[in-house]
């Protein structure tokens, strides 16, 4: 008896200290997740500032997204494009833009024309993303020639390269100018020179670009001759720029047919309907006929793709 009476309070001092250690920490893991989703909210703010008066939506559905792989890469695509929307946003905006485009073909051509539409929309979507960034980094190319000069009179006047590159973010418009102060705040909070200029590179995919990052990441790590180095990369930049304009003038027909050839068959298709109405939903009510729908799309789809790649001229 003296023996139970004599466990009795070590047991309950151990209990309550293993009580007393469990609320800590369940404190100290509801406050670390409090503080990383105030990091994650802070981080977002300052990758993507929002535009005055704009107020973030889907929150939630932004936090998700950005634990998978599909939504982390939305996430770069949109930082690349420069646009003040959140992944949440786009994908509520590309969800919705299918639903309607679903419910609006199958009204006005058939039922069976609901889901191509949807999954044009989405594809849409997706391509509106691309042209957006492809864009930004031609805007971005043009003006690289005025970044490679204002580059070579910073360092020919003495200033190191880390130094020059924030000058420069404060004298170029966007999209420079709010490229270069974002990797200014990479190399603010220690990160390399060469990891911060590889990211942009990744961003705003250019040939232009490699070649300049390639010279400042080769003069920063063995030294030289940088200034004269920027000095005949600025004219090379200049000729590229020109070369480029020409080549895009000169493909501005081939161009416009790889669109128009689409737009005719959409075309043709509600001419149709609107002769004999109702004649695209007795067509794809068979199987044949839904067959040979799908091949029609399946050959413009690969015309639109041919011609575009025969119009696509490296520089």
């Amino acid at each position: 008896m003296s023996q139970t009476s004599s466990l009795t309070l070590p047991t309950l001092g151990i209990a309550l200290l293993a009580c007393l250690l469990g609320v800590l920490g369940l404190r100290a893991y509801a406050r670390g997740r409090a503080e990383h989703q105030e990091l994650v909210d802070r981080l977002a703010r300052a990758e993507l500032p929002p535009a005055p008066g704009h107020r973030r939506r889907f929150r939630r559905l932004d936090r998700w997204l950005r634990t998978t792989r599909a939504g982390r890469r939305i996430e770069r695509k949109l930082a690349a494009t420069g646009l003040t929307v959140t992944p949440g946003e786009f994908t509520v905006g590309a969800l919705v833009c299918a639903a309607g485009l679903w419910v609006l073909a199958a009204s006005l051509l058939a039922s069976f024309f609901g889901p191509v539409a949807a999954l044009a929309g989405l594809w849409g979507a997706h391509t509106f993303l691309n042209w957006q960034r492809a864009k930004r980094t031609e805007r971005f190319i043009n003006q690289l020639p005025e970044l490679s000069r204002i580059l070579a009179n910073a360092t020919q006047a003495g200033l190191a390269l880390r130094t020059a590159l924030s000058m420069a973010a404060e004298e170029l418009e966007d999209p420079a100018g709010e490229e270069l102060a974002r990797v200014a705040r990479r190399l603010a909070v220690g990160e390399s020179l060469e990891d911060a200029l590889a990211e942009l590179t990744e961003r705003l995919p250019s040939r232009e670009l490699v070649v300049l990052v390639t010279t400042l990441v080769l003069s920063n790590r063995a030294g030289g001759t940088v200034v004269s180095s920027l000095r005949n990369l600025t004219e090379t930049l200049e000729e590229r720029k020109e070369t480029r304009r020409e080549v895009r003038t000169q493909l501005s027909q081939v161009t416009v047919t790889a669109y128009a050839v689409p737009v005719f068959g959409f075309g043709a298709m509600l001419l149709m309907n609107a002769v004999m109405p109702g004649a695209l939903d007795r067509m794809t009510g068979a199987g044949v006929g839904q067959a040979a729908v799908v091949v029609a799309l399946v050959l413009y789809a690969v015309g639109f793709v041919v011609i575009r790649r025969l119009s696509r001229i490296d520089v």
